[in-house]
């Protein structure tokens, strides 16, 4: 039976107060970045306090489940790095309560945090979302002439795309106007050309007043269909000075959210999978539908019926001479209007299939964009859970409280997350990485870290020891260590310089009689060092020896002994003999043949190190055997 016991109460209230803390405060700063996004949309529109409060409103409740995890995080490495700088958790742990037994009250309310994100997403969050992007496309609508870009063709006018090509934004004026308007059909529209324009809100706020200045205007004259047989007829005005007004409503209202709705991050978990399948049910008829279609295209004319078709299909490349020849027989025109007809098939053939692509591009992203947010919503709440498993371990090991290193780390891993994330979003809405792998990449790489820092702070392994790192690198590299003899200021045993100096002598002869029986200058069978077992012993007994000896003379106060002391290398005892301890791993480095290279090589290396070693060792021994036979005849 699960008891609440007082320190489990006493952690959860640290955790509470610091976790509603820094929630309002990663909201704040999420908020503050997502609003520089939009921050232009905003200025200069004339909206309302009520209207702004909507805005952030949204804004809020649509942040709100990335400032959960981020949160966590910091409050996790805030609590547990207080607990470790005042000594308490070293308390706790001496009284035979472990880590994960003092996180257990925290594990259940981050798995409740975990469950109310996962709801907020699917509940609260789609009506967020779909709210927020009415009420940004209204306000884009507020006032177009804030809104028009330089260089693009702008659609927010009714009836009318805008073309500017460089606009003063203090004046409001733009520079070298192009404009389409359509009232009706293709043949019912004009073109506009200006050298300066401005365009204004009138007072009432219902029209647009657009002022062109030294222009031209081409308008189609007739917009009854005429087929292929005539042109279209045209007028054009030059003129020095314009003015048009345009219809638009510029009084603020939400725009139609119908368009909104179809957009996955405005729909739950339920009507995502549901809308899914007619997604998918969609593409593969439609799919099946343009094959068909796209088959068709190759002899179908527009001028032949089924049977003509399936006749055409069964020519032969044997019979296109045939057919060469009959398109011979036809007068001059005769054959220009076949080549135009063909050509202007050919071409509508292309157009089609251009399009039937594009809009199977569509129907495959907006299949993507409904599978990334049904996932996107197990994700976040996941990284809640993954987020504590990293900010309370790390808060234990560094022990470090306050805002200074946790933030830092906090930063540090929420960038990891979020590069992650973010590239594997985009990555995923491309079609350049599967669906499930590109959402859940960044889980794939937080969530290793959380057990590993987990398991090192609940066994008090040192994770951030720098010395240990250093060795390990040094081991790898093959780096070389300097001894470091100092004369001491107190000793109380001289050393036995008779022992050490037969000491010295014996090492010499196992020196001696090891490299006569090793050859370290030649080169090793592949086979036996990779594949089969072994160890040099010797290389090991030389080592202790010789250390032995180094320790016992350290005690003199004769430099140049503690001269040639420093002068002795530290042996690498094993490297020279196969790349690794275990015989597994050998073999498996052995058949993996660059890999095997490499650690072939590096063996010579330490056979060549090994062999310098040993001829150092040597002549190291006989200058302090000398140094010691003269103070012993004095």
């Amino acid at each position: 039976m699960l008891r609440i016991k007082k320190l489990d109460i006493f952690i959860a209230r640290q955790f509470g107060l610091l976790f509603v803390g820094t929630f309002f405060i990663c909201l704040f700063v999420l908020m503050m970045q997502f609003l520089w996004r939009y921050v232009d949309d905003l200025i200069g529109k004339g909206l309302t306090i009520d209207v702004l409060g909507q805005f952030f409103w949204y804004m809020g409740l649509m942040l709100i489940p990335t400032a959960l995890p981020l949160a966590i995080l910091l409050s996790s490495l805030i609590t547990f790095g207080n607990l470790g700088e005042s000594s308490e958790l070293t308390a706790i742990k001496s009284a035979g309560i472990s880590l994960l037994q003092t996180m257990r009250s925290l594990i259940l309310i981050v798995l409740v945090i975990a469950g109310v994100s996962y709801y907020f997403q699917d509940v609260i969050g789609p009506e967020a979302n779909k709210s927020f992007a009415q009420l940004l496309l209204s306000m884009k609508q507020k006032s177009p002439e804030l809104e028009i870009p330089e260089g693009v063709f702008y659609d927010g006018l009714p009836n009318t795309n805008l073309y500017v090509q460089q606009k003063d934004m203090e004046t409001g004026k733009l520079y070298q106007v192009m404009i389409y308007r359509q009232t009706g059909s293709y043949e019912d529209q004009a073109i506009i050309l200006a050298d300066s324009g401005m365009l204004q809100s009138t007072a009432e706020k219902k029209h647009l007043l657009l002022t062109l200045w030294s222009g031209e205007w081409f308008e189609n004259m007739r917009s009854q269909d005429l087929g292929n047989a005539a042109e279209v007829p045209y007028r054009r005005e030059t003129f020095a000075h314009k003015q048009i007004l345009l219809d638009f409503d510029g009084d603020f209202s939400l725009a139609d959210a119908s368009g909104i709705a179809t957009n996955a991050k405005a729909k739950s978990t339920k009507q995502i999978l549901h809308d899914l399948d007619s997604i998918r049910l969609s593409s593969d008829s439609l799919g099946r539908q343009f094959y068909r279609e796209a088959q068709g295209y190759v002899f179908n004319t527009g001028h032949l019926t089924k049977a003509d078709s399936a006749k055409l299909a069964t020519v032969s490349a044997a019979d296109l001479p045939t057919l060469d020849s009959l398109l011979a027989q036809q007068s001059q025109d005769g054959r220009r209007d076949a080549v135009k007809t063909a050509a202007r098939q050919a071409q509508n053939a292309v157009g089609d299939l251009v399009m039937k692509s594009d809009y199977a591009k569509y129907m495959s992203r907006q299949e993507r964009m409904h599978e990334m947010e049904a996932i996107a919503k197990f994700t976040l709440a996941l990284q809640c859970i993954i987020f504590f498993f990293i900010g309370a371990p790390l808060g234990a090991i560094i022990r470090k409280g306050g805002l200074g290193v946790p933030v830092i780390i906090s930063v540090l891993v929420f960038i990891v997350y979020y590069i992650f994330d973010n590239s594997g979003m985009r990555m995923a809405r491309d079609d350049n990485w599967t669906v499930w792998f590109g959402k859940w990449i960044s889980t794939m790489v937080l969530a290793p870290l959380a057990v590993f820092f987990t398991y090192k702070a609940n066994n008090d392994s040192a994770v951030f020891n720098i010395d240990a790192y250093r060795q390990l690198l040094i081991r790898m590299l093959g780096l070389r260590q300097k001894r470091n003899i100092v004369g001491k200021e107190v000793i109380i045993n001289d050393p036995d310089y008779a022992a050490d100096a037969t000491q010295l002598a014996h090492i010499n002869t196992l020196v001696s009689q090891y490299m006569s029986e090793h050859h370290l200058l030649r080169w090793p069978n592949p086979i036996k060092v990779f594949f089969r077992p072994g160890d040099d012993q010797q290389v090991q007994v030389i080592s202790d020896q010789l250390e032995t000896v180094i320790e016992d003379l350290g005690n003199t106060r004769d430099q140049r002994i503690l001269h040639y002391l420093n002068s002795y290398p530290v042996l690498a005892t094993h490297a020279h003999t196969r790349p690794f301890r275990r015989r597994w791993l050998n073999a498996l480095v052995g058949l993996l043949l660059p890999v095997g290279i490499f650690f072939y090589i590096r063996m010579l290396r330490f056979r060549l190190r090994l062999y310098r070693d040993l001829r150092t060792i040597e002549s190291t021994s006989n200058r302090i055997v000398e140094v010691i036979k003269v103070k012993r005849e004095k």
